[in-house]
């Protein structure tokens, strides 16, 4: 089958599509689109997260043909607002790099939605992005400083360690567990 579709704002076209072939597949292999990764193919990770239609989803979990007509957004299109990208690499939230473009993302939508969210707001937008290598606090990190960068404030006030009434929470209701902690 023949898929057609706006990605990244730009038409695309992916011939020769199996009926089985998932979006993510599709992005990665057929379109050139390495950004979201391929991890758990289960939806329980996060890392290929994108836009369909302005909502996220698991690009995993979303059939290739279910995207005909329809408008994707991965990590690469996002690159050129750059502001959530630029905040993880300035907060150290980046390591690996397997699960950023999915958190990248989620972080993306949440503060599309959200100008100024509080960290239980951020806890539950990246609540399906599964991170083995940062603790999440850097993550948490970013999110505050992307936020504050797009309302303007710099770093100055971008809940960065040690600002006066920031609020960590670690360990309140909605929040993201630290492996081993």
């Amino acid at each position: 089958m023949r898929v057609s579709c706006t990605v990244n704002g730009a038409p695309a076209v992916a011939d020769d599509v199996w009926a089985g072939e998932s979006l993510l597949f599709v992005l990665r292999e057929r379109l050139g689109l390495p950004g979201s990764k391929n991890a758990c193919e289960q939806g329980e990770c996060g890392s290929c997260t994108v836009y369909l239609d302005g909502a996220i989803v698991c690009a995993c979990l979303v059939a290739a043909g279910q995207a005909q007509g329809r408008d994707v957004r991965t990590v690469e299109g996002l690159a050129s607002a750059g502001a959530v990208q630029q905040a993880f690499l300035d907060a150290g939230a980046v390591q690996c790099g397997f699960c950023t473009p999915g958190l990248i993302v989620a972080a993306d939508d949440l503060l599309r939605r959200v100008p100024r969210p509080a960290d239980p707001e951020i806890r539950e937008a990246l609540a399906g992005n599964l991170c083995r290598c940062t603790g999440y606090e850097k993550i948490l990190d970013a999110v505050r400083l992307a936020a504050a960068r797009r309302a303007g404030l710099g770093a100055a006030h971008s809940g960065e360690p040690g600002e006066p009434g920031r609020s960590r929470d670690a360990d309140g209701p909605g929040s993201i567990r630290r492996p081993g902690g």
